[in-house]
């Protein structure tokens, strides 16, 4: 079974259409059967009520039959006298035999026909009747009874339809509740009319589970907010600590042995940093939304960064395409500081990829989906056989550099998502460099 749908209406159609058929055939035959006491009861009156004086001249007065019609009085009627001679026949119709009182069916040129004879004083009177006359009446008085029957046949398949959609509607309603849901939303399932007793379990069941993910989510955000805040703490203080050592000399050592272990401490302490970050991007939620001016958070972004990029003597800059005019704030809903953590993010690994002298561009877009953000360097790129990886947590390329932690495209893949937005990574058309953008950013 592939589809409640189509096998409910496939059986509940199908037993109407036999039920159907075993009334029309019932039907036909009750009406064949009455038709034939009908034909019967007109043979044996017909016999009985014939004039005494009928003699063999009458014969000739009696029309003919034309057997192709249909007609209630298609009868043939024959008298015999006491000593069996034939005294009256209908001309241009079959001789039929004189067949024995009461009724019979025979077989004669090519018709069956129903035979009733009777036995009076001084003749014997034999009536008979085609069996297609009755048969034809039976079919006429099934049709007449048939009909209301085959305009209750629709109107009962209609039924059924609007009956089964009705009935199968809170599952689409289900459907649509879940559908609708955001990616990280744990909460209960609510529904738009109130749940039918045999959906009642499934939903139960579902806000079980979304209670038990949700506390599992909670647990494991908690643990890692928890690590990280408590590994911040020291490693700033050791960071402190070595430097202060190395000043006074205390701390021994060649130059690049010291900057190596500053190296990792940066590391660790910005790998604290972006888990904290996480884990405080998994527990946010759409309640924080807001408008806001995108154009101007990314200006505060560039002008962060921008020493930083002097320092590699790299362009930074912020670019508008299609702005309204020349205030154009490009009016966004979203959670400033999720977007200003995505937009760090995205700098930090352009700036840090971007060689000597290089470009790295913000720009800001209109299109039919909204607005689109998107940073631009002309880096190294992505190996293509990394791009769909890239946003993976932790996950960094053979050829990354510098004190990357692998959790900052994830980090700006999750807010990107958490703003109903399409997060994309790809290398630049021209062959040289990489392009992040997240694009379909509500306008407000």
């Amino acid at each position: 079974m592939t589809s409640i749908r189509r096998w409910l209406l496939g059986w509940l159609i199908f037993g109407l259409a036999a039920a159907c058929a075993v009334a029309a055939f019932g039907i036909f035959q009750t009406a064949r059967g009455e038709a034939g006491e009908l034909f019967d009861y007109e043979l044996r009156t017909v016999a009985l009520s014939l004039p005494m004086n009928i003699a063999a001249a009458d014969s000739t007065e009696r029309p003919s039959h034309d057997f192709k019609g249909i007609a209630d009085d298609r009868l043939v009627i024959d008298i015999w006298d006491r000593t069996g001679r034939l005294i009256y026949h209908p001309l241009k119709e079959p001789a039929l035999p004189r067949i024995g009182e009461g009724f019979r069916s025979v077989d004669r040129e090519g018709y069956r026909w129903r035979v009733f004879g009777v036995e009076q004083a001084d003749r014997f009177v034999q009536v008979a009747q085609p069996y297609f006359v009755r048969e034809e009446l039976a079919l006429k008085l099934a049709l007449r009874t048939l009909w209301p029957l085959a305009v209750l046949v629709p109107v009962t398949v209609a039924l059924v339809l609007f009956v089964v959609a009705r009935g199968l509607a809170p599952i689409g309603w289900l459907s649509r509740a879940l559908a609708g849901r955001a990616a990280e939303s744990l909460e209960p399932v609510r529904l738009e009319k109130p749940v039918p007793t045999e959906i009642r379990p499934l939903v139960e069941a579902l806000d079980d589970l979304l209670a038990r993910l949700a506390a599992a989510s909670q647990a494991q955000r908690t643990f890692v907010a928890d690590a990280a805040h408590e590994l911040r703490t020291p490693l700033a203080a050791l960071k402190l600590q070595v430097q202060a050592a190395v000043r006074d000399g205390s701390l021994q050592g060649s130059g690049d042995t010291l900057a190596r272990i500053e190296g990792r401490l940066n590391r660790i302490i910005h790998l604290a940093q972006q888990l904290l970050t996480m884990a405080r991007e998994d527990a946010e939620r759409e309640t924080s939304m807001k408008a806001m001016s995108l154009r101007r958070l990314c200006e505060i972004c560039v002008g962060d960064f921008s020493m930083l990029a002097e320092a590699k003597a790299i362009d930074l800059g912020l670019e508008l395409e299609h702005a309204t005019g020349p205030a154009d704030a490009f009016m966004i809903v979203g959670d400033s500081h999720a977007l200003a953590v995505l937009l760090n993010n995205l700098l930090d690994n352009a700036i840090r990829h971007t060689p000597q002298g290089g470009r790295v561009d913000v720009t800001l877009r209109r299109d039919q989906g909204g607005i689109a953000l998107a940073v631009l360097d002309d880096g190294p790129g992505i190996a293509a056989e990394e791009i769909e990886r890239v946003c993976d947590r932790f996950y960094r390329g053979a050829g990354a550099q510098g004190q990357g932690s692998g959790l900052g495209l994830a980090i700006a893949s999750h807010i990107a998502r958490r703003h109903r937005a399409a997060f994309s990574v790809a290398n630049r058309e021209s062959g040289k460099g990489l392009a992040v953008s997240a694009s379909g950013l509500r306008a407000a």
